[in-house]
């Protein structure tokens, strides 16, 4: 370590010897957990008069109290885990697997995750970390239905928003949403304030006669989510009380070859369990998607066809970015054709594919055909 710290980290500025750095940062991580552990349970700081290991810790090396237990937290879990121990060890995860992991272990499921281990081992080590966050998900579904809905109606009990007037005149607030009231919520604030920044960039260009640097336009995009916040208040006090309000629309994925038919999410991936959807059985529109091989989905719709049909297909079965190095949602993704329109491309399910606006601009710019990052399979 002391031969590290005074080498000239420029060389590690590569991608092979940042892989390399973060693999053996995984492997040190690993070796303090087990050994904080073992410390806790070994008893000797009881001499010094500390109240516990995680006193003399943050004593003796400046640590966080919160960063000393997650680290003894995880040391404990790897004595129950050891497949992941030894991934971990060997640098193939990191500790953030590990807490993940370790909430997945509880009285009823943990007979369950004995068995899976090896499993869950290998999507660990093959999935990035929001993709195994999902399948861990998924899999403490099955594990203990009960359990996952139990959790889902306590995290829906601790649904608040506040507002209040500070001394100067101007509201100071806060929120705690559910997933699915969240994701209404979130959506309509930023379509308010897309027409909001398409108001402010037309008017910014008329000023200026030019097309407008970021910084020049007239509000921040805080200031347009706030005026955008307000106008949902405005409308929502001059809306008819018999007007009609838009159904939600939940697409529900149905893909036996994988999750034995469990697949539940809200249209930017959030993972969430069926009980949450029934309070909207009756104010909702369910769209149920069936995955057929290799990867084509077949729509099927409720009392009404949909416009855009296809682009939602494609949405539901890439669920993100299809870049190498992205994982941006679908509700912030654009529709592409692999092989371009203009070179005889069909608007095809099987020749479309979800890329955020970065990556769709970088590959339109890029000429070079075999330059360009070819679909996931």
């Amino acid at each position: 370590m002391a031969e590290l710290s005074t080498t000239d980290v420029t060389k590690f500025a590569t991608r092979d010897a940042i892989v390399a750095l973060e693999h053996c940062k995984s492997q040190f991580d690993a070796a303090c957990s087990k050994s904080l552990a073992l410390f806790e349970s070994s008893g000797t700081w009881q001499t010094s008069g500390a109240k516990a290991a995680k006193n003399w810790v943050i004593k003796k090396t400046r640590m966080s109290g919160k960063e000393v237990t997650r680290q003894v937290v995880r040391g404990r879990e790897l004595r129950h885990l050891p497949l992941f121990a030894a991934s971990w060890t060997a640098g193939k995860i990191s500790g953030a697997h590990m807490d993940v992991v370790s909430k997945l272990r509880r009285p009823k499921t943990k007979a369950f995750l004995k068995r899976d281990e090896e499993m869950l081992v290998t999507e660990a080590e093959r999935l990035t970390f929001r993709q195994f966050v999902r399948f861990c998900q998924y899999w403490d579904q099955l594990a203990d239905p009960d359990g996952v809905e139990q959790a889902a109606l306590e995290r829906e009990a601790r649904r608040d928003v506040w507002l209040d007037e500070s001394f100067e005149g101007t509201y100071l607030g806060g929120m705690t949403m559910t997933s699915v009231g969240g994701l209404i919520v979130r959506n309509e604030l930023n379509r308010l304030e897309q027409e909001l920044f398409e108001e402010d960039w037309a008017k910014t260009k008329e000023t200026l006669g030019r097309e407008p640097l970021g910084d020049e336009i007239i509000r921040t995009i805080h200031q347009r989510r706030h005026d955008a916040l307000v106008q949902m208040a405005i409308r929502s006090a001059t809306a008819p009380a018999d007007g009609h309000a838009p159904a939600p629309l939940f697409n529900v994925l149905v893909d036996f070859h994988t999750l034995q038919g469990r697949v539940c999410e809200l249209a930017q991936g959030t993972v969430v369990t069926p009980g949450s959807l029934l309070p909207w059985l009756e104010r909702a529109d369910f769209e149920r998607a069936t995955f057929d091989p290799p990867n084509r989905v077949d729509i099927g719709v409720k009392q009404r066809l949909f416009t855009g049909a296809t682009r939602r297909a494609i949405a539901i079965r890439d669920r993100e970015c299809q870049h190498e190095f992205c994982e941006e949602s679908p509700d912030r993704c654009e529709c592409d054709h692999i092989l371009e329109f203009s070179k005889g491309g069909l608007t095809t399910q099987e020749n479309g594919r979800l890329l955020c606006p970065f990556h769709n601009r970088l590959r339109n710019r890029q000429i070079d055909d075999n330059q360009r990052p070819p679909p996931r399979e």
